[in-house]
């Protein structure tokens, strides 16, 4: 058997030795301050944490104790959602139908000093909107400034495409674009925007202020069934006679209310400016032209009205007097004489029913 050594004799330990346990250490002077201060920390830093989830614990409890339903039921209570406001109001017609909306667009811009490649960022963005022309593109990208519209109003998928470019320096800016979902049916009455939503026709003009202070749709007089038959009927006329251009409105006689009004040529007021592809050859200045509000025109036979209505109500005529209208007649350096005459006596309400001038 090997003999017990001893640890002090021999410092090679073999297997079976075992040292004498040491005792534990105790920390004096500055090392037993800071020990204590990292004690006390802990223990602050552990009530509170303590504190704030038996807050925690007491509200759900609260909640689904008190207030009844679970925690998850309760969650819409304190969800607030803001939905954004559109700057412009609703255009809508007696009916409610929309006329005319505001709807969220994003716009391209470009900071030219983050372009890398101006020459391929250009020819890019030239693919994904085929009619900018390249050498404008790049003028833009190498102006050296920090700011450049490249296009507005992006579409979705346009927004898309630019986004698969990945080309550093360009961003999208929030903006809004005003549509019209019936397009040239109210052209002339809902008028149009600018680029910047600034009214400049029709009611989006008279009324560009309210429309911008209102939250509420604007309701108008109009009916869009009505609005539809009115169109349809003026636009069949023209075509049969082959005519320049027609008007037509709808009024309600007992409150005066426009009900319909349409003026032939028309124009598209979600893009003004672009050509009538079923009459190309009529001119912009014709399709923008409202013969309804702008249009003057002789009243011609409608006078023929208040002068039988003054005959009557001073005495001077009947309703059965009689006038000789079959012959013209001369009054100074002027002859008078019907259009489509008859020739022969008529009675008063004859001289209305064919518009007869000789017996006016």
């Amino acid at each position: 058997m090997i003999a017990r050594q001893r640890f002090d004799d021999n410092p090679c330990r073999p297997r079976h030795f075992k040292p004498p346990p040491c005792r534990a250490i105790v920390p004096n002077g500055p090392t037993k301050q800071a020990l204590e201060a990292c004690r006390t920390r802990l223990l602050v830093t552990g009530a509170l944490f303590a504190l704030v989830f038996a807050v925690v614990a007491l509200r759900v409890i609260e909640i689904v104790a008190v207030g009844g339903g679970t925690a998850e039921s309760q969650i819409g209570r304190f969800r607030i959602v803001t939905a954004p406001v559109p700057s412009h109001a609703d255009i809508v017609d007696r009916n409610g139908n929309v006329l005319a909306a505001t709807l969220d667009s994003p716009s391209l811009y470009g900071n030219p000093k983050q372009i890398v490649d101006a020459a391929e960022a250009a020819r890019k963005l030239v693919k994904v909107f085929p009619n900018l022309r390249a050498a404008e593109v790049y003028a833009k990208l190498t102006s050296g400034k920090s700011f450049v519209w490249i296009r507005r109003h992006l579409t979705p998928v346009e927004q898309y495409d630019v986004n698969q470019l990945g080309i550093p320096g360009l961003e999208f800016e929030h903006e809004e674009r005003r549509v019209y979902p019936d397009a040239a049916l109210t052209s002339h009455v809902i008028g149009y925007t600018g680029i910047d939503n600034a009214g400049f026709a029709g009611v989006e003009r008279a009324l560009d202020g309210v429309l911008k202070e209102r939250r509420e749709p604007l309701q108008l007089s109009l009916d869009l069934r009505l609005q539809y038959v009115l169109h349809e009927e003026l636009q069949r006329v023209i075509d049969d006679f082959t005519a320049k251009g027609g008007a037509g409105l709808i009024m309600d006689v007992n409150t005066g209310e426009i009900l319909a009004m349409t003026s032939l040529p028309d124009f598209d007021p979600n893009n003004p400016g672009a050509p009538d592809p079923g009459h190309p050859a009529v001119s912009l200045a014709d399709r923008m032209f409202d013969r309804t509000t702008l249009g003057v025109y002789e009243l011609g036979s409608i006078f023929k009205i208040f002068t039988v209505a003054m005959a009557l109500d001073y005495g001077t005529a009947t309703v059965t007097s009689t006038y000789d209208a079959s012959h013209p007649i001369r009054i100074g350096r002027f002859t008078i004489s019907d259009y489509h005459g008859k020739h022969r006596v008529l009675n008063v309400p004859e001289i209305l029913m064919y518009s007869s001038n000789i017996g006016a």
